[in-house]
């Protein structure tokens, strides 16, 4: 019989943050619970000191999707983790097992999401990946990036359950006039704005609310939405000049 092997095991492990994600969506109300729908949210994933070597990404562009692990930074450090959390998917009301989900509130705060990748670029003097279809908040911490694989990414015959399939996007947006004179110029906005809704943004368990008025703030403007019968109707576009 072998002998065990005693690993070392470090009580209080400390992750480098290599990167940031700027993003358009500034507030955890607005974005994606998921990468990938919202195809029009692009962001850059900035590099930082002393990870921001363009060795360090040679090669890189070969790729056409890459994984961010990052860290849910806006969960308070002080909140304790739970056994059972409520998924939005479920509408809020039901509980599954933490590690039956990708809820943020983990004993470890780390996400990952697969992201498409566009391209490396320098930004005002900054070293980074150019990406669509993000769905981290501006600013979130990476902690590692590494090539999706479809060879072994990609499961054949894989199985989710209540999860199998992406959320529905079938809502039409709407837009006032005072709204369509603000994008005016602005498609590439119009677009993000389209996409975030028709996935309704608001929390599950007020998804079968009819009415109702609500705001997020996206790529620095402050967007104002009404709830109808017949489903999202944008009221007001304001430039945020606290950006």
């Amino acid at each position: 019989m072998s002998e065990p092997i005693n690993l070392p095991v470090e009580p209080n492990l400390q992750l480098k943050i290599i990167a940031r994600a700027r993003s358009p969506f500034r507030e955890k109300f607005a974005a994606p619970r998921q990468p990938g729908l919202v195809p029009a949210a692009e962001g850059f994933i900035e590099l930082l000191p002393p990870y921001n070597r363009k060795e360090a990404l040679k090669d890189i562009e070969q790729y056409s999707h890459i994984w961010l692990l990052f860290l849910f930074d806006q969960v308070p450090a002080d909140k304790p983790w739970q056994p059972t959390v409520r998924p939005p998917r479920l509408g809020g009301n039901r509980r599954s097992g933490v590690f039956a989900t990708r809820s943020p509130f983990r004993p470890n705060r780390i996400g990952m999401s697969v992201i498409k990748l566009c391209g490396v670029e320098q930004r005002e003097g900054k070293l980074g990946l150019v990406v669509t279809g993000l769905d981290l908040i501006d600013r979130t911490p990476i902690i590692d990036i590494k090539p999706y694989l479809p060879y072994v990414d990609q499961v054949e015959n894989a199985s989710a359950g209540a999860f199998a399939k992406a959320p529905a996007a079938e809502r039409r947006v709407r837009f006032s006039a005072p709204a369509r004179e603000a994008l005016a110029g602005r498609q590439e906005l119009e677009t993000l704005i389209n996409q975030t809704l028709a996935l309704d943004p608001r929390p599950g368990y007020r998804h079968g609310e009819g009415t109702g008025e609500f705001g997020m703030n996206l790529s620095g403007c402050n967007i104002r939405w009404r709830e109808e019968e017949d489903g999202p109707l944008v009221i007001n576009i304001e430039d945020d000049h606290e950006k």
